[in-house]
């Protein structure tokens, strides 16, 4: 049978263009997936000497209930903290202008409406809560109709508990070690059973300790259980509040001069020979943390001359007095009282911890790795004069002459109340950043809040609607019918031909 080719070439084309669009109909329509939208997050780290503001990203699709985040970029609010700002209507408010704008620029404009925003302020506002706590609600109110003035899903303006501040740090460590689950190069990949590393933050006004434990937490407002990525960590935490290093400055000048007296005071922990002079309301006694150290004839205005005597052990001693090893009603504490289970594993050690490492690195050349060269590096540091010092470090004054307190502050800290000993302190990495992003709590607590964030679909969605689907459908049915009645009838008139020869 030979069939007119110029007739079923048609058909069979016809038939062809039908098969292909159904298959292109049909397949889309049950699912497809698209390419997943990052969302964002912000968070304002409302510290004690200043604020920070990350911006986050994570994709759409979450991985066991927790956004895979990362840092998308930073900025920093000049001035001061918003506690700085008390008795200053307006001012805290105004200062975050600057960075909100930014974070306009920064986040795809048609995700402005789905980004949360955070403001979380730390230990500034906390000791301001307790010397005024209807200054502390006026600016955080202040804070928060600023916040909700912008396009941002506004979440809410509060003051962390020390806790949390201590928990969401030791989730932020974690996360940049990639102890919990990380991109691979294909898809995702979890390390379940990589070990977990403690966390050691120290800020202005107050100082943190985390890490995991399997010990029995005698004080319950110690423990804190996380779930991330589909597991539960449970915790212990401790906050101190007054034993940031600001705080720890002004308690030391406190604490000298209830033993020397209101006349020149001789500082043990400042460079020999070095000299300033100090206000005692603006620079020492406008703290909660001091308050129990005033003088009985207490003037605020009255100014006093410090001269430095760059003594180790006189400053190491009086450093010591500010802590109390004493008192424990629980199985084991740490200092004042509170109780802490043994350390155990790594640490992370950021903030001001980084910063003292750091200068006594530089200022000693010696590499710290036990309680014994901690020591010597101090000793050596506070036997320097102000101007050997600056030139070692390239820095100023103006934290050069802190460098010999914070350090002895930081050995008893670490030491002998936190004990870490020969074996332990090497457990310890100093690092201001780890892959690439800073840390601190903020990325933590981003993290945690991916929880609460509604979970976007993986971009999953029809080709058309079903109206227009089902017509487009119907069209190329039809086609195929009519190609196929087409080539019947043209091979059956082909046959017919065929008989009549």
């Amino acid at each position: 049978m030979s069939l007119p080719y110029s007739k079923t070439i048609p058909a069979l084309v016809l038939l062809i263009m039908a098969i292909v669009g159904i298959l292109l109909v049909v397949l889309p329509a049950g699912k497809i997936k698209m390419p997943s939208e990052h969302m964002y997050g912000v968070i304002l780290d409302a510290g004690s000497s200043h604020t920070s503001m990350y911006i986050y990203k994570w994709p759409a699709d979450k991985l066991n209930g927790t956004g895979i985040v990362t840092q998308h970029s930073e900025c920093d609010v000049k001035g001061g903290g918003i506690s700085s700002y008390s008795g200053v209507p307006g001012g805290a408010a105004k200062s975050l202008e600057t960075c909100l704008e930014q974070a306009m620029k920064d986040i795809p404009k048609f995700r402005h409406h789905q980004t949360p925003l955070y403001l979380g302020a730390t230990a500034g506002m906390r000791l301001l809560n307790i010397i005024n706590a209807t200054e502390s609600k006026r600016i955080l109110k202040e804070v928060e109709t600023k916040l909700r003035s912008y396009p941002f899903k506004f979440k809410n303006a509060s003051i962390l508990s020390g806790q949390e501040e201590g928990a969401y740090g030791w989730v932020t460590v974690n996360y940049l070690l990639e102890n919990f689950a990380k991109y691979g190069f294909v898809g995702r990949w979890l390390n379940p059973g990589r070990e977990t590393i403690g966390a050691l933050d120290l800020g202005g006004a107050s100082t943190q300790i985390t890490f995991e434990t399997s010990e029995k937490v005698d004080d319950k407002d110690n423990e804190m259980k996380l779930n991330l990525y589909g597991q539960t960590y449970r915790l212990y935490t401790q906050s101190f509040l007054c034993y940031g290093q600001d705080q720890v400055l002004k308690k030391l000048l406190a604490h000298l001069i209830k033993t020397q007296g209101l006349t020149q005071l001789n500082h043990p922990c400042y460079p020999p020979g070095f000299n300033i002079s100090i206000k005692l309301g603006k620079d020492v006694f406008d703290s909660p943390c001091t308050k129990n150290d005033r003088p009985a004839q207490f003037n605020p205005q009255m100014s006093l001359s410090v001269v430095g005597t760059g003594n180790y052990q006189s400053c190491h001693d009086n450093v010591t007095q500010m802590f109390s090893f004493t008192k424990c009603s629980y199985s084991k504490c740490s200092f004042n009282g509170v109780f802490q289970p043994s350390v155990r594993g790594n640490f992370m050690a950021f903030s001001a911890f980084y910063f003292t490492h750091t200068y006594l690195t530089k200022l000693t050349n010696i590499s710290i790795t036990s309680p014994s060269q901690l020591k010597n590096a101090i000793k050596l540091a506070c036997n320097m004069s102000i101007s050997e010092m600056t030139k070692k470090t390239d820095q100023s004054e103006k934290f050069m002459k802190n460098v010999c307190t914070i350090a002895n502050y930081v050995q008893v800290l670490l030491t002998e109340g936190y004990r870490f000993n020969e074996t332990s302190l090497p457990s310890i990495s100093f690092q201001k950043k780890a892959g690439g992003a800073s840390v601190g709590w903020a990325l933590g607590f981003m993290l945690n809040g991916t929880n609460m964030v509604p979970e976007e679909s993986l971009g999953v969605m029809k080709a058309l609607p079903s109206g227009p689907w089902g017509g487009i459908l119907f069209l190329f049915i039809a086609l195929l019918i009519i190609a196929v009645v087409y080539l019947v009838m043209v091979c059956k008139k082909g046959r017919d031909k065929e008989g009549m020869v």
